[in-house]
């Protein structure tokens, strides 16, 4: 089992979100509505693992198999769409950090619902913070099992969105 590392904030992570998103928006075109900065590594000051999590939001559910060609011709590692909810998986890894890339379309209800939590977490640093001290923790006790820490994590996100839509 791989460990799992959970790192304070690097201020490096924005300039690697702008490299990868610059890189995707070239390949993909016209197919992209939007690319959005996801995840811990979205969240100034946040502890987060080394990944930079990037939503694609393609223009429109049909616009979905081209551009998923066009990621796949690009070498980034396909990994289809694990969590059944519309976000097809793409990683790719640097030297000390890698990408994971969701590809969705445009009213996929996830992606909305990460960025309530990402903007929820910005505006709300005691929040953040929480955050950080379950990963940790969870990281810790996890002794690289991935779904206790994943899981571990659900209640408190799901609690994060209801806020965030409580204020919307």
């Amino acid at each position: 089992m791989r460990a799992i590392k959970v790192v304070d904030y690097d201020p490096s992570w924005p300039l690697l979100f702008a490299k990868i998103s610059a890189e995707v928006s070239v390949l993909l075109g016209d197919l992209v509505l939007s690319i959005d900065h996801i995840g811990s590594t979205s969240v100034p000051g946040l502890a987060a693992k080394p990944k930079i999590d990037l939503d694609v939001v393609a223009i429109s559910d049909e616009a979905l198999p081209p551009a998923i060609e066009l990621a796949r011709a690009a070498h980034f590692i396909f990994h289809g769409d694990p969590h059944g909810d519309g976000r097809w998986v793409f990683t790719r890894n640097r030297e000390c950090h890698g990408f994971r890339l969701y590809l969705c379309g445009p009213d996929n209800r996830a992606h909305q619902e990460r960025i309530l939590f990402r903007d929820y977490l910005r505006a709300h640093p005691d929040r953040a913070k929480a955050y950080a001290d379950l990963k940790r923790r969870l990281a810790a006790e996890a002794d690289g099992d991935w779904d206790f820490y994943t899981g571990g994590k659900s209640a408190f996100v799901n609690e994060t969105v209801g806020l965030a839509t409580l204020r919307r």
